[in-house]
C-alpha cells in the first residue's frame, strides 16, 4: 500500500512528506523536482490521470495550485483513483467551498462534490487562509491591502494542514468527512499587521478598501478585472465573519494544538506558500 502525494513540491506537500518520514510516492512534473523531496517519486501530470500511479489499496493525497484546467483534471484523477481501487482520497479544499462560490471556493466546491459522489472513501480538508502568505502581502511601504473590514480570520499554518493529512493517511480509513481547519485564534487584519510589525521589525499597517476600490487596486497589481473584482468581493464575504470561528480539528486529529500566528512568525523561514 502506497501513499501517493500530488502537489508534492508545494508547501503542504513538502510538509506532508516530512510528516510521513519520507514514506510516500510523490508525483512531480519534472524529474529535477523530485531530487530533494526525500522520498520516492515518479513523473506525472494531473491532466494525464493515468500518469498518476495508483494501485488497489493505495491512498491518494490530491492537491495542487489553481489553474484553468483545475476542475477537469482533479475530477479525472478522482475517477482514475476510483477505477484503480484506491482505498482513500484526501484532498485540500477551502472552508465553506461551494460550486457557486467565488474564485477558488467555486472550483474546490465542484471538485468536492465530485469526490463525494465518486464512491471512493474520502476526507476533505477545508482550511482558511495560510499564515505562510501573510508576510508576502506586505508591500514595500509596509501596507497590506484588503476588503475584510474588521472581520477576523483564523489563519492556519500550512504545516498543521499537512499534519492532519498525514494522520488521516496513516490510520485506518474512517468515515467520509470534511475537516474544517483553523489556527487557534482569529485575529483581525489590524491585529495581524501588529504581529507582522513585531516579527518583521518594521511598521506594517492594514489598509481596508471598499469592494470597488479593492477591485481597482488588485487590477492595478496585475489581476484581470473580473478576478480582481471577485477577489475584493470574496474578501468582503470573508469579512462578514464566516471565517471568524475557530475549530479544534487540528488538536482532535493530531493530538496537539495548531501553531499560533506568533509562533509561526517566530519559526517560519519562507514568506510565501504554494499549495
Amino acid at each position: 500500500m502506497a501513499i501517493v502525494v500530488t502537489g508534492a513540491t508545494g508547501t503542504i506537500g513538502r510538509a506532508l512528506i516530512r510528516e510521513l518520514g519520507g514514506a510516500a510516492l510523490a508525483v512531480v512534473r519534472r524529474p529535477d523536482q523530485g531530487a530533494d523531496l526525500g522520498c520516492a517519486y515518479v513523473v506525472g501530470d494531473l491532466e494525464q490521470p493515468e500518469s498518476v500511479p495508483i494501485e488497489p489499496g493505495d491512498r491518494l493525497f490530491l492537491n495542487s495550485s489553481i489553474w484553468p484546467g483545475f476542475v477537469a483534471a482533479h475530477r479525472a484523477v478522482i475517477d482514475h483513483a476510483a477505477a484503480r481501487g484506491a482505498a482513500q482520497v484526501v484532498t485540500v479544499s477551502v472552508r465553506g467551498a461551494t460550486p457557486a462560490g467565488l474564485l477558488a471556493s467555486g472550483l474546490h466546491g465542484q471538485v468536492d462534490d465530485h469526490l463525494r459522489a465518486s464512491g471512493v472513501p474520502w476526507s476533505i480538508l477545508a482550511p482558511v487562509g495560510f499564515m505562510q502568505n501573510l508576510a508576502g502581502d506586505v508591500d514595500e511601504e509596509g501596507r497590506i491591502f484588503g476588503s475584510y473590514g474588521r472581520g477576523p480570520v483564523g489563519y492556519i499554518d500550512a504545516r498543521d494542514i499537512a499534519a492532519v493529512a498525514a494522520a488521516l493517511l496513516t490510520r485506518p480509513v474512517g468515515d467520509d468527512a470534511t475537516y474544517e481547519l483553523t489556527g487557534p485564534a482569529a485575529p483581525t487584519h489590524d491585529e495581524i499587521a501588529a504581529e507582522l510589525t513585531r516579527a518583521l521589525g518594521r511598521p506594517v499597517r492594514y489598509v481596508d478598501l471598499p469592494v470597488e476600490e479593492g477591485a481597482a487596486h488588485f487590477e492595478k497589481r496585475g489581476l484581470p478585472a473580473p478576478a480582481a473584482r471577485d477577489l475584493a468581493r470574496l474578501m468582503a464575504q470573508i469579512g462578514d465573519g464566516r471565517w471568524a470561528s475557530t475549530t479544534t480539528t487540528v488538536a482532535d486529529v493530531v493530538g496537539r494544538a495548531p501553531r499560533s500566528l506568533r509562533e509561526f512568525l517566530g519559526q517560519t523561514e519562507s514568506p510565501t506558500a504554494r499549495r
